[in-house]
């Protein structure tokens, strides 16, 4: 627990840009794989909408309610 709480505690430093630029960063390493692993966009487009939609209901709960 205690490395969990140590990391809490450094993302809270975080200002906007620092966020924004990590997720930058993540969209960049995420092309760098594409590029090596072209077989990646063979699979169906709904697998990916399938993911972007598991991934993105806890931050919206948390952000409307």
């Amino acid at each position: 627990m205690k490395f969990i709480e140590n990391m809490t505690n450094r993302a809270k430093k975080f200002s906007i840009l620092d966020v924004k630029l990590a997720q930058w960063a993540a969209i960049f390493v995420t092309l760098i794989v594409v590029k090596l692993i072209p077989q990646i966009l063979d699979i169906n487009i709904w697998w990916f909408v399938a993911l972007l939609a598991i991934c993105a209901v806890k931050p919206l709960y948390v952000f409307w309610i």
